[in-house]
């Protein structure tokens, strides 16, 4: 359907009318009157018929464009098909480790073997593009905790900016306190009525300046629920010059740290040795914290102004013209 945003614009549509009308008159009251027996002499000023019908023609002209112009100024659009937005009302930020131990490769992905960093990207992306209605925010943590992406609804925006990290970006350290304390501090004072980190690490705290259990007292009196994740395999070959051995390259990894904070904050902790029970993790998580079907509707417009507008210019442009024409 069409709708008329400023319908009280075209209110100026009778302003020519009514200015012709005083022009008239105050012409009438001026003019001087001649008399004259008959018309017969005059007959030589017959031709100005034409040019009487030129100002007619001018005159409606003018009047086309003035309305043209009046309904373009009155921001005529079109109005679609009403369309559902799911809104949850929840803000969910995502912590990830940029730390140097996340470039171990104890990971296979679609039959190749990758880092940590890069499997986590992978189904992390998954994950954030199931997220319809989440605001999101993305939190990269090292030896400093910084905030990468503000709580958005622009998902394709996340997921390109986290798969646009890299590790050591935030230092070779593990600053997990810190990563946790930033992520209260941005969702502290928001009226949202589920808010949600998932932190993701494959270490211990080794920097920052606050430590995990206290940031996680601070998330739990900001009504903050934190997920966490271990990721890293529990051992993997490595082969030597003098044969192969077995290693465990999770060996740094604090769970009772991360088991600690899940807890405090009535969150739950994932251990995530492989992709596929990574990509468990987060199908877990969807089903607690599930995506709202409802939501919100909005009817897409499309603006119609041009189209009268260029009528407008068009008409004045032939106006014009004519007027050019008669002198």
């Amino acid at each position: 359907m069409i709708q008329i945003v400023w319908p009280w614009v075209l209110g100026a549509l009778p302003l020519p009318f009514i200015y012709r009308r005083l022009l008239t008159s105050a012409s009438t009251a001026t003019t001087s009157a001649l008399r004259v027996p008959a018309l017969e002499d005059f007959s030589v000023f017959e031709k100005g018929d034409s040019n009487t019908v030129t100002s007619r023609s001018i005159f409606w002209l003018a009047l086309a464009a003035w309305f043209f112009f009046l309904l373009a100024a009155a921001r005529p659009q079109w109005l679609g098909e009403p369309i559902e937005v799911p809104i949850s009302g929840r803000d969910l930020m995502l912590a990830v480790d940029l730390s140097k131990s996340m470039q171990e490769i104890d990971f296979v992905l679609d039959g190749q073997r990758v880092d940590r960093l890069t499997a986590t990207k992978k189904v992390l992306s998954d994950f954030i593009k199931r997220r319809v209605g989440d605001r999101l925010g993305l939190v990269l943590f090292g030896t400093q905790a910084y905030l990468h992406v503000p709580l958005t609804f622009d998902r394709p925006t996340v997921a390109q900016l986290l798969d646009e990290t890299v590790i050591g970006l935030a230092g070779p350290s593990t600053a997990i306190g810190d990563a946790i304390g930033l992520a209260v501090k941005r969702l502290r004072d928001n009226d949202s009525e589920d808010k949600v980190l998932i932190l993701v690490t494959d270490g211990a705290n080794t920097a920052g300046v606050i430590g995990p259990e206290r940031a996680a007292e601070l998330a739990a009196e900001a009504g903050l629920t934190i997920h966490t994740i271990g990721i890293g395999a529990d051992e993997i070959m490595v082969k030597r010059l003098f044969g192969s051995f077995r290693y465990n390259p999770s060996r740094d990894l604090d769970e009772k740290t991360l088991r600690t904070v899940a807890e405090n904050t009535q969150g739950q902790y994932f251990r995530a040795r492989d992709v596929e029970e990574l990509e468990s993790i987060y199908a877990v998580i969807d089903k607690l914290e599930p995506v709202e079907h409802g939501g919100e509707h909005f009817r897409p417009t499309t603006p119609l102004f041009p189209w009268p507008l260029a009528l407008a210019l068009l008409l004045s442009g032939v106006a014009v013209a004519l007027i050019s024409f008669r002198e």
